[in-house]
């Protein structure tokens, strides 16, 4: 267990090198205003630290750099998410209050203003396939039997066909059988409704509706078979790993640069269960091996109150969390609640 004096120590030293990327000295911790500690104490303390492994020494310094366990114990134990400022709130304002008509492009800007905001790039994952459910179904009449089928699913998205009335049935009761499928179906998985319309809907049809194998036809075209939305990845910043002076080598730089353009990688990146809160990834937690050198933190967002996709910035092991970490919790609320605005 560490003294309060050494985690005061720790969490100054991170903050500082966070700000300038250099080695943190104790003459640097011991001439703050707020410390009245000699430099000998505090280096005796930065090498208790650095035994117990929270801190590491580079080889051309007499500084200490925090090692990946002394970042986790910051992050769980020391750190506090900032506030926003006026032009961060003023940024997220001016963002959520345009009018956007479409889930793709929500979450494609959600990924521009992180990235914007941050400094570094962020990933922003839309809907999950197995979340995506039926919303509602609307049949717009056209001329000559025709009709335009709308089918909504939760996460916002339409998809649109036109569709032709089966032969022998009146109209009227074509849109009694569609508000059929709204009382049955709405509030499934979209790639359940096929399944749903044979185990649900048939036995009743097969009792009530004048020609139904025309009837049953007709409802099979109208519903989707899979997702009408499958899953996309937005990337904001891309060049931003560019400013880190971590990233300079190219060694090190040229795999996450190729990373960037695999989107199958980045979707491995985000995958497992979306847990509440932000999660806060560091250095070799990270599974993958061209990330080991950063952090990553994500956040879901949710529609109704059910966690639909993933936000997420990527960044050195150096990275502002606390900064981070308060941007995300308030983006991730905001890209919640103006989903779950729209979809009522």
């Amino acid at each position: 267990m560490l003294t309060d004096r050494q985690k005061i120590i720790l969490q100054i030293l991170v903050d500082d090198y966070i700000r300038s990327a250099e080695p943190v000295g104790s003459r640097t911790i011991s001439k703050r205003p707020d410390m009245s500690i000699s430099p000998a104490t505090v280096r005796n303390d930065m090498s208790d630290l650095e035994e117990l492994g929270f801190l590491e020494q580079p080889h051309t310094s007499a500084g200490r750099i925090p090692s990946q366990k002394g970042y986790r114990f910051y992050v769980d134990h020391l750190l506090q998410p900032e506030g926003f400022s006026e032009v961060d709130v003023g940024v997220l304002r001016n963002a959520f209050a345009t009018k956007i008509d479409q889930m793709e492009q929500v979450v494609q800007q959600t990924a521009t203003i992180l990235s914007s905001l941050t400094n570094y790039t962020s990933i922003v994952l839309g809907p999950q396939l197995n979340t995506t459910k039926l919303h509602n179904i609307q049949l717009l009449p056209l001329a000559d039997r025709q009709a335009v089928a709308l089918i909504v699913a939760d996460n916002g998205h339409v998809e649109n066909r036109v569709v032709s009335l089966p032969e022998g049935v009146a109209p009227e009761s074509v849109q009694h059988y569609v508000e059929l499928l709204n009382r049955k179906l709405v509030g499934l998985p979209m790639n359940k409704l096929k399944t749903a319309l044979l185990s649900v809907i048939a036995d009743e049809l097969r009792r009530h509706a004048e020609q139904f194998e025309n009837v049953m036809t007709f409802l099979g075209e109208l519903l989707p078979s899979r997702d009408t939305k499958a899953p996309k990845l937005y990337l904001g910043g891309k060049t931003m790993i560019l400013n880190q002076p971590e990233f300079r080598n190219f060694e090190k730089l040229g795999p996450l640069l190729n990373m960037f353009e695999q989107k199958d990688m980045l979707f491995k990146v985000l995958e497992g269960r979306a847990e509440p809160g932000v999660q806060v990834r560091i250095g070799q937690e990270n599974w993958l091996e061209t990330i080991h050198d950063c952090s990553l933190i994500t956040a879901s967002y949710a529609i109704n109150g059910e966690a639909v996709g993933k936000i997420a910035v990527l960044g050195p092991t150096r990275m502002d969390y606390a900064r981070v970490i308060g941007i995300m919790e308030h983006l991730s609320r905001g890209l919640s609640g103006i989903l779950t605005a729209w979809n009522k």
